[in-house]
């Protein structure tokens, strides 16, 4: 039975403020973290390969297990997955929070990842599911500004806690949140499922999708020390195991990531375009906070700040980026962004030793930010438009996916390209060095995504087979979900 929750109605505003803090919460630490990694490095004696899993180890549960964290809602119950996801990250976050070494600390970033792909589909279903049809568009819009906010908020309060408490407690914190989430989540937001779900699950293709994805990243992170007998080992069972994730999900009678989507020439290259933007990104994120802090010369507070602009810009123009999309078609946006947000990386190659806030990091900011603010909305509004209504929940899954992934690989793969390694994250030379190398990568990866659209992407106005639910694009680390469903008869 659909619920009719009306957004003006006191309950409604709690979904609303429930769903956005357990999103929120995990977009948190999807950058806090980067902020924080030279502190960790000094404080657990850190290595840069276990900087890198400090990161990937998160990126990698929560990529290869988002899609079956949506279709366990569906079946079991979204709020009862949601709040399981929300106790689940919380539990983890104390453990990042307490842990001893660095092994530990990964480890623990494995488990919050879990929490994070239970959750991050939920929080956006919960909203699906509860509202009545009218207010669902302004509901989630309200959810995705909210979620913005998270994410200009996220690198500050990062470098605050790290300037001051320490680097624990940007995990800290996500415990009284949680417990906020939970209680407000168990009062007011009401239960559902899908009536017509199986019980099915894909198990086999997400733990493949992970495996595969691991055994690529721990060889692309091990090779940057020496390329050993293990590291072969290592690449070449990450690519039999893609190729058998292939293999069942050309199979199965429910797959995670149904092949078919791919006959779609227009869904293939704007996934293509996905990994080459959101790749850069990863990369870009990564190397930036470490060149701001050791080269630059940087308080982790200052850093944090530093690509505030960035957001502030999505927030205010990608409402205006997506209905001109609409309006004009999404090549120009899909070729232009890339491009000028390329412009903004390579003006990152002003920051150096004694770098000057106004003069050398805010210009590139502010043309990264109008880069990105031009491509995000049209990206994924052209992944919703290529595929039909019925199939847009797991497309668009799909596609934040394929983000996720990216910046996983590119944060294994650029210090292996930069030569950086060991403890030389903490040499300024050294990482000035790589800094500009993973500049060049990014960029050119930037260029040839926007050439990609150029050449792939229709001129004209996709004809929408599914209409987003927000025109607020504000995340970073990854596309919306929507985790809709394929079954026309669906509560969602």
């Amino acid at each position: 039975m659909e619920s009719q929750l009306r957004l003006k109605s006191r309950q409604g505003r709690w979904v609303v403020v429930a769903a956005a803090l357990g999103s929120g919460m995990a977009m948190l630490d999807g950058t806090v973290v980067n902020v924080a990694l030279p502190s960790i490095g000094r404080d657990l004696d850190a290595s840069l390969a276990q900087l890198q899993w400090t990161l990937n180890a998160y990126l990698l549960t929560l990529a290869g297990l988002i899609l079956l964290g949506g279709s366990l809602g569906d079946r079991y119950g979204r709020r009862r997955i949601f709040v399981l996801g929300v106790c689940w990250f919380a539990a983890a976050s104390g453990l990042c929070a307490i842990a001893p070494t660095i092994d530990l600390l990964i480890a623990a970033r494995a488990l919050q990842g879990i929490g994070g792909a239970l959750l991050t589909p939920g929080s956006l279903a919960l909203l699906q599911a509860s509202f009545h049809p009218d207010d669902r568009s302004a509901a989630v819009g309200a959810w995705s500004g909210l979620g913005g906010v998270a994410t200009a908020v996220g690198p500050i309060l990062g470098g605050w806690l790290v300037s001051g408490p320490g680097w624990r407690w940007i995990f800290v914190i996500n415990l009284p949140v949680a417990v906020l989430v939970g209680v407000l989540t168990l009062r007011h937001v009401p239960e559902s499922r899908d009536e017509q779900a199986t019980g099915r699950f894909d198990v086999p293709g997400a733990v493949l999708a992970a495996l595969a994805l691991g055994g690529v990243t721990y060889a692309l992170t091990a090779a940057g020390g020496k390329v050993t007998a293990a590291v072969w080992v290592s690449a070449g069972a990450g690519v039999l195991l893609g190729a058998a994730f292939v293999a069942v999900e050309r199979r199965s009678p429910q797959p995670m990531m149904p092949l078919e989507l791919f006959d779609s020439r227009l869904f293939s290259t704007i996934n293509l375009v996905t990994l080459g933007v959101y790749g850069a990104l990863g990369g870009v994120f990564f190397f930036l906070q470490v060149q701001l802090q050791t080269v630059a010369g940087f308080e982790p507070l200052v850093a944090g700040v530093a690509f505030a602009p960035v957001t502030v810009l999505m927030l205010l123009l990608s409402a205006r980026s997506g209905r001109l999309a609409s309006r004009i078609g999404p090549r120009l946006q899909l070729t232009a962004g890339p491009l000028v947000a390329a412009g903004g990386v390579l003006l990152m190659l002003r920051i150096g030793p004694h770098a000057s806030y106004w003069a050398d990091v805010l210009p590139a900011a502010v043309v990264f930010g109008v880069g990105l603010t031009a491509l995000v909305a049209p990206l994924t509004a052209t992944v919703l438009a290529a595929v039909p209504v019925h199939r847009a929940g797991i497309a668009s899954g799909v596609n934040n996916a394929a983000a996720r992934a990216a910046g996983l690989l590119a944060v294994a793969a650029l210090p292996l390209l930069t030569g950086l390694s060991g403890d030389q994250y903490q040499v300024p030379s050294s990482v000035d060095s790589a800094f500009r190398t993973a500049v060049g990568i990014c960029a050119g990866l930037l260029v040839a995504s926007g050439l990609l659209a150029l050449v792939t992407v229709p001129g004209r106005p996709p004809t929408p087979t599914a209409e987003p639910d927000s025109t607020w694009y504000c995340g970073t680390t990854g596309p919306p979900v929507d985790p809709g469903h394929e079954r026309p008869g669906s509560t969602v």
